[in-house]
């Protein structure tokens, strides 16, 4: 995959010192206080415009429409754990648009066990980071080995460069690709070989699980043959009633204001989900904490009919179980996470 760029006349600037830049930093930091790094794109036309007409969590828009991230997305090539024994490797679903997935594969013991399969959608405001990123695919990775589930991690385009929806339409792609599998005969081996299609679960992290609820309300409308939602889970998830909603609708030029379904879910798209079971988790330090809880208690009194569990982690910031996977909290969070995954 390539990464992110604004074309080949533009160059980086790091106008703040070195200490600042490491892409390291804990993931939870970096979405609370992302502005403390700029990494942004600029062009040597910068001194004839600077006036920003637009600023926001995660990047600022200048009056000539260049954007400003304050975040690069850094990338690395799948690998094997020796540890745990997951394997991974990317796939291309589309060229055009640009979609593709790392997928990964739990150690296997019984061949003739077949696996849930775990689709995750990554966090990152809609803008940044990516299925390829370090600490996501260390994540994916230890959900795949802890749940005994093979992986996809779809890697969506980003906004404002490509407005939303495109990443509810390029996670919707993807899905309907694994779901091509259900029959044995798609064009990944190890989901014809591995996947078991009546125990799929949508998983995301901050934007990645409001994504995973709109994918959710969509598989409630359209039948995926040989396919069966076992559920979902939103850890930290985004909706609107946030200084944030500024930023999704400008991300989202064609939205329907504070209102928007995709921004505030709809009693009628609740009622139809597409799984019988829903876990939510909560962060109690996490800005987005009171946006977790109205989901829950906006989910068990749509009219559904499934069962919604929501867990608090106590003390915990916003996304703090991807910055360190060892842990006490985060191990704790997997290992939930995982055991409704092989619940019955």
């Amino acid at each position: 995959m390539k990464s992110l760029c604004f074309g080949n006349s533009l160059k980086l600037f790091f106008p703040f010192p070195p200490q600042m830049l490491s892409l390291y930093r804990p993931l939870s930091l970096r979405l609370q206080r992302v502005r403390k790094t700029h990494f942004y794109a600029t062009s040597s036309m910068d001194s004839l415009n600077s006036e920003v007409v637009h600023e926001f969590r995660f990047f600022r828009v200048y009056k000539d429409g260049r954007i400003e991230k304050f975040q690069s997305t850094h990338k690395i090539p799948p690998s094997d754990d020796p540890i745990t024994g997951v394997r991974s490797k990317d796939v291309e679903i589309s060229s055009q648009p640009a979609i593709s997935a790392r997928i990964f594969l739990p150690k296997i013991h019984d061949r003739t066990r077949k696996l849930p399969v775990l689709f995750y959608c990554h966090g990152g405001g809609f803008c940044f980071l990516s299925a390829f990123s370090p600490l996501l695919h260390n994540y994916v990775s230890a959900l795949a080995a802890e749940a005994e589930a093979i992986a996809v991690s779809v890697e969506y385009r980003l906004a404002p460069e490509h407005p939303i929806p495109a990443c509810y339409e390029d996670s919707w792609a993807a899905f309907q690709w694994v779901a091509s599998h259900a029959n044995r005969n798609g064009p990944e081996q190890w989901l014809n070989d591995h996947a078991d299609f009546q125990r799929v679960f949508l998983v995301g992290d901050s934007a990645g699980g409001n994504i995973s609820h709109n994918m959710a309300v969509r598989a409630g409308s359209i039948q995926l043959p040989g396919v069966k939602l076992g559920g979902a889970v939103l850890v930290h998830p985004y909706f609107g009633g946030t200084d944030d909603d500024k930023m999704w609708m400008y991300m989202c030029p064609e939205n329907g204001g504070l209102d928007d379904p995709r921004l505030k879910p709809a009693a009628e798209d609740l009622a139809r989900l597409a799984c019988e079971r829903v876990l939510v988790f909560v962060g109690e330090k996490d800005h987005l904490r009171e946006v977790g809880w109205r989901y829950y208690e906006e989910l068990k009194k749509s009219g559904w009919g499934g069962n919604v569990e929501i867990v608090e982690n106590e003390g915990e910031d916003h996304c703090f179980h991807v910055d360190d996977l060892t842990q006490d909290k985060a191990v704790a969070l997997i290992k939930r996470l995982a055991s409704f995954i092989k619940e019955e």
